[in-house]
């Protein structure tokens, strides 16, 4: 892969132009990051809607879902150490059972 503003510099020894013509070798010129990622994938990237989302079964559809989830866990991680600095500093620390006597 290759971006597509370099095709016209690019300088293949013999050898590989022969292998480019028995399709042995390939060279995928790319014009954006999705075309990459389509040609490495099979997967269509998917382009946003008006509604911000990406069709499903799309790489930036996958992408997307992931980033949703990783920022819902720190922001669920950020509220938990928010809620421990508010606890008062003679409490102590644990999991609030009661030992047995």
């Amino acid at each position: 892969m290759i971006p597509e503003s370099n095709v016209k510099d690019l300088m293949l020894r013999k050898d590989v132009v022969e292998a480019v013509k028995k399709g042995e070798f390939h060279v995928y010129p790319v014009k954006t990051i999705d075309q990459g990622i389509e040609i490495l994938t099979g997967t269509d990237a998917g382009e946003r809607k008006a509604d911000g989302t990406y069709p499903k079964g799309t790489v930036n559809f996958l992408v997307d879902q992931k980033l949703r989830e990783l920022a819902e866990g720190l922001k669920s991680f950020g509220d938990k150490a928010d809620k421990e600095e508010e606890k008062p500093k003679g409490a102590k620390k644990g999991s609030g059972k009661k030992k047995k006597s």
